[in-house]
């Protein structure tokens, strides 16, 4: 019982301690409210309302109807210019693509001819520029195939495929950005303040006074597991209700005490992985130098920016270690899939079981560090 009152109280001292940190605030609140936001409705890999405008030299049917052919979510709507516009309008950045349709168009293509069409881009935008051009040109060769045939072109095959989405039948990307950068912020900042917490304590000689005093390396490490870990579990609660479910509208399948469960399993573990790198650290240096070590290859191999089968096998050997891939793989399934605890079950045992090698292995290098700083 003395253990556990000896551990809340230090607890208490780490909150305090955080909670007078006003720039650590401040870094905690944007991680889990404007840089969720941001990165999931930022530009991906679809077009998303990029600007557009048309010069329509032929003024029929069928440029009326390419005009047509575009609208939002991929685009704007589009404007008709004329063409001593497009260069201004251009410099000005008012559009990313203006289309110019000559004179003649829908006569030479009932002609047989093969008219010419300019598409003019802004590539300061690469990503979208490139993207863009490619959704346009499929557009046009659509709209001009759909009118010389009269109606849409069908394509006798073989075999008749019929396309089903599970889980995000528009493929709303924005759905998976938004947990993906959720559960990296989580990882992130478990990790930044467990481990800053003990080089603080270092730094500022108070790691000495708890040594002396009645207490164990398991209640000094096991404060600032919980403390610390509480504060961003109340930081994830909040932001999946009002960022992720609430601002970004994505919606969660499965159990929510579930998903709660497994991300306290998962701050356990990666609270001790910051401990421990706080117990190699001597130096808050030496820890930000670790953090860029460790947490880029955990966000990169845990299957959030690219699944875990199209790595490198020897990478994927790697990565059962690390406990990042495990919840990632626990939570993408119970918020896309509905999974339940007898489906995700080897997922929350393994990340448990992570954990554990990583608090351990921090307990035996926490004295023996203190040993070797005197």
């Amino acid at each position: 019982m003395r253990t556990w009152a000896n551990i809340f109280w230090l607890g208490t001292k780490e909150l305090r301690s955080v909670f007078s940190d006003y720039i650590l605030i401040a870094l905690i609140v944007w991680s889990f409210s404007f840089a969720i936001y941001e990165q999931s409705s930022s530009m991906g890999e679809t077009v998303n309302n990029a600007s557009i405008a048309f010069v329509d030299e032929d003024r029929s049917a069928l440029s009326r109807a390419l005009m047509n052919a575009f609208y939002p979510p991929y685009f704007k709507h589009p404007e008709r210019i004329e063409a001593p516009e497009v260069d201004h309008a251009m410099d000005q950045s008012r559009f990313m693509f203006v289309v110019v349709i000559p004179p003649a168009f829908e006569a030479d293509v009932r002609s047989g001819r093969q008219p010419s069409i300019q598409i003019n881009i802004d590539a300061t935008a690469v990503e979208q520029a490139s993207l863009g051009a490619g959704y346009i040109q499929n557009i046009v060769l659509g709209e001009v195939s759909r009118f010389v045939g009269g109606a849409d072109q069908a394509t006798a095959m073989p075999v008749n495929l019929v396309v089903r989405r599970a889980f995000n039948p528009n493929g709303t990307q924005r759905w998976f950005q938004a947990i993906v950068s959720l559960l990296d912020n989580l990882s992130m900042l478990t990790i930044v303040l467990t481990g800053a917490a003990l080089i603080r304590e270092r730094e500022h000689g108070t790691i000495e006074h708890l040594l002396v005093m009645p207490l164990t390396s398991f209640q000094i490490a096991m404060a600032k597991v919980w403390a610390n870990g509480l504060i961003v579990l109340a930081a994830f609660t909040l932001s999946m209700l009002f960022i992720v479910e609430g601002l970004l509208d994505v919606p969660i399948a499965g159990s929510r005490l579930l998903l709660l469960s497994g991300t306290i399993v998962y701050l356990f573990a990666a609270a001790a992985i910051g401990i421990f790198l706080g117990t190699i650290a001597r130096t808050m240096g030496q820890f930000a130098l670790l953090m860029m070590m460790t947490i880029i290859p955990m966000m990169m191999l845990s299957g959030g920016m690219t699944p875990i089968e199209s790595q490198p096998d020897v990478v994927q050997l790697f990565t059962w270690l690390l406990p990042s891939r495990h919840y990632m793989a626990f939570a993408q399934a119970v918020v896309f899939r509905g999974a339940g605890m007898d489906i995700v079950w080897p997922e929350f045992l393994k990340v448990a079981g992570l954990g554990s090698v990583f608090f351990i292995a921090s307990l035996i290098l926490f004295r023996h560090s203190i040993t070797v700083a005197k």
